[in-house]
């Protein structure tokens, strides 16, 4: 097997067990009680998207059809985006501290953050986690694999920032309605 594909599955692998881990620790952590629950199956939408999205782009990249010259560059800019992906997906997550959970939930004493890159956009974490799968089907350098990953990994995110969205409106009221036109989803400036 090519030591890219090896690397590229070491990351997924890495980064798989870095967020269950994480979900692991965030049980026995958690501080604060969670007060009402609101992820209407989003956390599993999200885990099959995911799924799809790496079958299907693993699966298409075993095929020529797709590929993309100059393998070597595209798979080091999906090493590097990898990496960034991570960089924002660690940062939002500690930014949000006690607040971050993994599913869609309000705590007790929730506050809205906004500091750090939640000053520019409402969901960095759901950004570097996009930025991960989609430089993960990048590394791979099949156009095909990039768009089997994208296709189904936007459409879950999509689907849980607008539960998460209501969510937050329900539970923040006009306080997270002023925090929605001050800042995007996703892209400063842009969504």
């Amino acid at each position: 097997m090519d030591y890219k594909i090896i690397t590229i599955i070491a990351f997924s692998y890495f980064y798989g067990f870095f967020e269950l881990f994480m979900s692991v620790r965030q049980r026995f952590k958690r501080k604060r009680n969670i007060v009402t629950k609101g992820d209407k199956g989003s956390t599993w939408i999200l885990i099959i998207s995911i799924g799809i999205g790496y079958f299907l782009s693993f699966r298409i990249a075993t095929m020529r059809m797709g590929r993309m010259p100059h393998w070597d560059i595209f798979f080091l800019i999906g090493i590097v985006l990898i990496l960034i992906g991570m960089i924002i997906r660690i940062y939002s997550i500690k930014t949000l501290s006690q607040q971050f959970t993994y599913t869609v939930t309000n705590i007790e004493d929730h506050k809205l953050i906004k500091t750090g890159l939640y000053k520019n956009i409402r969901h960095p974490g759901y950004l570097g986690q996009i930025i991960i799968f989609t430089a993960t089907a990048i590394a791979l350098s099949n156009w095909l694999s990039i768009l089997a990953m994208l296709i189904p990994v936007i459409s879950g995110y999509l689907y849980r920032i607008s539960i998460e969205e209501k969510f937050l409106i329900k539970q923040l009221g006009q306080e997270y309605i002023d925090y929605q036109k001050e800042t995007r989803k996703l892209i400063p400036k842009i969504f």
